[in-house]
């Protein structure tokens, strides 16, 4: 089973994964990507403001930065949950693009059989104002999604 997991770095997708972890094993042969996408900061036209393109190439790098470190964190969670078993063939990537879009391209180009993200129950208007990167996922995936709940308090 190919088991794309998506990662922001938050406590919500490091949940997915050890919820996916769990799942994984009893599977054969399962294979794991781990993905963080890194927007880039794309310049806003405006009268009168001018933003150096230096600011935009530095938000790039921390964007870049940041999905790394959310790939290899969640990679040492799924390790850590797999702890004295078989550890699973993992591969990771951070891609640039939207995450919406980067996430759905991914697993159709590795032939996934599962995306699994975390959700960060985000109500009605704060995805109406924000968007859904699960929800946009869900729709658009060509293959299965799990969608991983916070646990309640």
């Amino acid at each position: 089973m190919k088991v794309l997991m998506a990662t922001d770095g938050s406590k919500d997708a490091k949940n997915a994964a050890q919820l996916a972890a769990a799942l994984l094993f009893g599977s054969a042969d399962p294979k794991i990507r781990i993905v963080s996408v890194a927007e880039n900061a794309s310049p806003i036209v405006t009268e009168q403001i001018v933003v150096s393109n230096d600011l935009f190439l530095r938000a790039a790098a921390e964007s870049k930065k940041a999905a790394k470190n959310a790939v290899e964190e969640l990679k040492a969670v799924i390790e850590k949950a797999f702890e004295g078993r078989e550890v699973p063939e993992i591969e990771t990537a951070v891609i640039e693009d939207s995450a919406r879009e980067g996430i759905v391209r991914d697993a159709e180009e590795w032939g996934a059989d599962v995306i699994v993200v975390g959700s960060h129950g985000y109500g009605f208007w704060d995805r109406m104002l924000i968007g859904s990167v699960s929800d946009a996922v869900v729709h658009h995936a060509p293959c299965s999604v799990l969608v991983v709940r916070q646990p309640r308090d």
